[in-house]
C-alpha cells in the first residue's frame, strides 16, 4: 500500500477481535497519507526511524521507541531517512488488517516493493481506498 508493505501477523480472528498485529516495512520516502481512525493504534519501531505527525506536531521516533495514537487523532508518518524502517503496528480493536487486505496488492515477501503505479492507477487506488475507508472506521485526510 502506498509503497509500503503490510504483513498481517495476527488478525482479529486470532484475538477474538481485540487487536491485530501488522509488520510494516516502510522504504525511504514511504509512509501513508494523513488519516485517522475511531480505534487505538500503536507503533513499535523495530528498525530505522520515522517522522510522525500527530495532531499537527512532528516528532522523530527510532528503533526501540513506541508511538501511540489514540482514537480519532489525525496522524501520519514518513520515513525521511535513507534506509528502510520496520514497525510493528497494533490496532485495537482489530479490523484495520481487513482494510489493508481489501485495498492492498499482494507481494511475494515482507520487503518486496509493491508495483509502481502510474498516475491513473494511483488515482484508482486512492478512489478505492476512499470508498472502502468508512467500512473500516478509517478516514483519509488532507492534513494530519
Amino acid at each position: 500500500m502506498v509503497g509500503d508493505t503490510y504483513a498481517t501477523l495476527l488478525t482479529g480472528k486470532d484475538t477474538a477481535g481485540r487487536f491485530c498485529l501488522i509488520d510494516v516495512h516502510i522504504p525511504p520516502g514511504g509512509g501513508p497519507p494523513p488519516h485517522q481512525y475511531d480505534f487505538e493504534e500503536s507503533f513499535i519501531i523495530i528498525e530505522g526511524e520515522i517522522e510522525a505527525t500527530f495532531r499537527g506536531v512532528k516528532s522523530v521516533a527510532g528503533a526501540g521507541q513506541t508511538v501511540h495514537v489514540p482514537a480519532n487523532a489525525p496522524h501520519q508518518f514518513h520515513n525521511k531517512s535513507d534506509r528502510a524502517a520496520r514497525l510493528l503496528c497494533i490496532c485495537s480493536p482489530a479490523g484495520q488488517e481487513e482494510f489493508f487486505a481489501q485495498v492492498g496488492v499482494p507481494v511475494a515477501t515482507r520487503t518486496t516493493p509493491p508495483p509502481k503505479l502510474d498516475e491513473k492507477a494511483r488515482a484508482e487506488f486512492m478512489a478505492k481506498a476512499q470508498a472502502l475507508a468508512p467500512q473500516y472506521r478509517t478516514e483519509l485526510l488532507k492534513h494530519a
